[in-house]
């Protein structure tokens, strides 16, 4: 299992349109990825799940791979967070 930690800095939060393209980039990976915010843990190919953790600017979020390609998953989530949230 690999994972990263981020701090969200997008004012919004995480809100629907990097969401949605969050979600499509995870989808390439075969690897369980999930989105974890305290006790909370989702898919990150579920863009509701996503959107009902109502993640806020400054709250930090770890992102979780497991599989065949978890290294190229998670440091994917970590560029496309870096860049869009």
């Amino acid at each position: 299992m690999h994972e990263i930690t981020y701090t969200i800095v997008d004012p919004d939060g995480i809100h629907a349109r990097p969401a949605g393209e969050f979600v499509e980039r995870m989808k390439k990976y075969s690897s369980a990825i999930t989105i974890n915010r305290g006790d909370k843990s989702v898919d990150a190919r579920k863009l509701f799940a996503i959107m009902k953790m109502r993640v806020k600017v400054n709250e930090t979020i770890v992102v979780r791979a497991e599989g065949e390609d978890e290294e190229a998953a998670v440091n994917d989530a970590l560029a496309f967070l870096k860049e869009n949230l």
